[in-house]
């Protein structure tokens, strides 16, 4: 077992940092601050932060194959021109519900856009219930609504041979998996891998790992969990300086580094000082298993 080594790379204090993407041609990593409705890009060679207002919450960016980047902004699917800061709208859902927001989203294995949304919270994790739906933008810019009933639409992924996704509803305690058809965009078959313990708290955003298991962050648990989705079980626990863990990514030289965004939105006075670093964004070295490149959107 190789030591593993945690450190805040970017004491951001973000309100809320989720959706962490590498982007291997400008060896940066992507990463929202919701609220506080940022788009980042922090180089991890100069260290530098490019920071991109946007006019409403923003809940995941993504890479896009044609340039730029594709994010979710209020209740629409965005393009992003990082160049001239410019927003563009490829689709709105959830017109007819004025408090919703889309949570997180990632880009399925062949480049279609899959979100979800939630209504907006009064408080972190407190919020109207089974307002949300889960969505994907497809390359020809139309969208596809799997299913609603959702409370928080969270973490989500692929199976390395494609053929599952998983994905996280927050506040049902659960990692479930779909049987997904990668040509079609299709899922069937809603079953749960894992359910959280309790001292793990609330699932928020997960990744995959190269040899096929999920990385969960989670919310109020100070943590990242290895889990094995065929067996059910837990592998490994990461602990980190802050409890507010939001989501995981893997990137860095060959996807060796695993990046985790946290938030500082609910703590008060006596919390942040114990914890200077929430809303930081923080670097796992050693873990010993590497990540897979995101995938674009393409459209």
């Amino acid at each position: 077992m190789s030591s593993i080594k945690i450190e805040c790379v970017l004491p951001e204090h973000c309100r809320c940092g989720e959706s962490p993407v590498w982007e291997e041609a400008s060896n940066s990593l992507l990463f929202v601050d919701i609220p506080a409705r940022k788009v980042c890009r922090w180089n991890s060679l100069t260290k530098q932060v490019q920071r991109m207002t946007v006019d409403a919450p923003v809940s995941s960016v993504a890479l896009r194959q044609s340039g730029g980047y594709v994010a979710t902004i209020g209740t629409k699917f965005c393009a992003l021109n990082w160049e001239n800061q410019s927003v563009v709208v490829l689709a709105t859902v959830d017109k007819d519900k004025k408090n919703n927001r889309f949570n997180d989203g990632k880009v399925d294995p062949t480049g279609r856009y899959f979100a979800g949304t939630m209504a907006e919270e009064t408080a972190p994790a407190v919020l109207e219930r089974r307002q949300g739906s889960l969505y994907s933008l497809f390359p020809d810019h139309h969208v596809e609504k799997y299913f609603d009933q959702v409370d928080i639409s969270n973490g989500l992924d692929w199976s390395l041979d494609h053929k599952i996704f998983y994905y996280i509803d927050s506040l049902s305690y659960s990692v479930d998996a779909f049987d997904y058809d990668l040509k079609t965009g299709q899922i069937a078959n809603r079953r749960s891998v894992y359910k959280l313990e309790k001292e793990e708290q609330i699932p928020d955003g997960m990744c995959m790992d190269a040899e096929g298991k999920l990385w969960v962050a989670c919310y109020n648990g100070g943590r990242v969990i290895r889990l094995d989705p065929e067996t059910g079980k837990r592998l490994q626990t990461v602990k980190l300086p802050v409890d507010k863990t939001t989501s995981c990514c893997f990137g860095g030289k060959d996807y060796s580094e695993m990046y985790v965004t946290s938030a500082r939105d609910g703590m008060d006075s006596e919390g942040l000082l114990k914890q200077p670093q929430a809303g930081g964004i923080f670097k796992i070295t050693g873990l010993g298993v590497k990540g897979i490149a995101p995938t674009p959107y393409a459209g």
